[in-house]
């Protein structure tokens, strides 16, 4: 890449979220960075399904949109400016951004599960703003430089990868593994593709619609099941059937109910089902199944400690995330890119920051 230096131009064109069904462009003052912050000019941004969701209904749980807010989580950009404190980049330097910033070194991130403090910083998350503009400043130390051969687009999906990684790393899955998916959009993707990287010999996914099946085959999805109106147990029988026996783990992208209860009949005892997916905050399943076979349920929040392994596996070509976008859109036309996503077409849309560099 050229190591010309990026200048600052221009207005600070922002996507904001106002309210419930309130999205606006509006122009903002370029930031000035802070002593240990890079100052960057963004370049791709992907919609996540939560920024969809803050977007139509204010909030997600307790997260609560009470004034405006910038969008936008899953970003790459180059730095244009660095602040005092700042020597391992420099202007020019392209860079991946993990969102999430712990602001004190709490007992979380003395453990190294810094993704747990509950005063992290993280984009887009309210009162957080996020990256979704033409500049943005962020903590230098979660700024991660991009090797020549990795695009712009790779750096900004290393976020949903990171979900994948995290994923896989709390599951436990290890060569041999059989695993078992629910939920073919963005997160079912890379699990699969973080699964399939980690060793696992064989990955099921299932998913309500043919054309995400589809892109789980040509990702390298083993089987694929797709879900009608099946019984939960129906799911479970069919994962099996496929594989020749039950899974050791499951991962559970979609926060679905009846997907839950899915995972645990699916699960073989003494396996390990993996919350990923986020729905109600209370929903009914067969705890007493999974009890009586030691099926372990964990959670997991985001990520942590992600960056440097999904850097190595993109630079190494060892995981092609690529096919992933599907649709592509200058920030101009964030309300198309949003409407886009809420009809949930394609897979990933990624907006475009740089007028004058719309390439992956």
């Amino acid at each position: 890449m050229a190591a010309n230096k990026p200048s600052v131009e221009g207005e600070n064109l922002s996507v904001v979220v106002h309210g419930i069904g309130d999205l606006r462009l509006e122009n903002r003052p370029v930031p000035e960075p802070g002593p240990n912050e890079v100052l960057l000019k963004m370049h791709s941004v992907g919609i996540c399904g939560s920024d969809v969701h803050y977007w139509q209904h204010g909030r997600i749980g307790d997260f609560i949109v009470k004034k405006p807010m910038v969008l936008g989580h899953e970003a790459s950009g180059t730095v244009v400016k660095v602040g005092a404190s700042v020597s391992h980049l420099k202007p020019g330097d392209r860079v991946a951004i993990e969102p999430g910033v712990p602001r004190e070194t709490d007992e979380f991130c003395k453990m190294g599960r810094y993704n747990l403090s509950p005063t992290i910083f993280f984009c887009a998350t309210p009162p957080d703003d996020g990256n979704l503009c033409r500049y943005y400043t962020h903590n230098a130390n979660f700024c991660y430089k991009l090797p020549d051969n990795v695009t712009f687009e790779e750096g900004a999906l290393i976020e949903p990868l990171s979900v994948g990684i995290h994923a896989c790393r709390r599951a436990g899955v290890t060569l041999g593994s059989r695993v078992f998916i629910c939920g073919a959009g963005p997160i079912g993707l890379v699990s699969l593709l973080v699964a399939k990287m980690m060793g696992a010999s064989q990955v099921v996914i299932s998913d309500l619609s043919l054309p995400r099946l589809e892109k789980a085959k040509e990702l390298g999805a083993d089987f694929v099941v797709q879900v009608t109106t099946e019984a939960p147990e129906v799911i479970a029988q069919k994962v099996e059937k496929l594989l020749g026996i039950m899974p050791e783990i499951t991962i559970e992208c979609t926060g679905a109910e009846s997907c839950i209860q899915a995972g645990i009949y699916a699960t073989r005892s003494g396996g390990t089902l993996i919350l990923v997916g986020l729905g109600p905050a209370m929903v009914n399943v067969p705890i007493v199944n999974a009890a009586v076979r030691e099926v372990d349920i964990r959670g997991i929040f985001r990520y942590c400690n992600t960056w440097p392994m999904a850097i190595s596996m993109l630079s190494s070509k060892r995981v092609n995330v690529a096919p992933l976008v599907t649709h592509r859109f200058p920030l101009e036309n964030a309300a198309e890119a949003f409407e886009t996503t809420k009809k949930g077409m394609g897979v990933k849309v990624m907006l475009k920051c740089d007028k004058n560099d719309q390439n992956p």
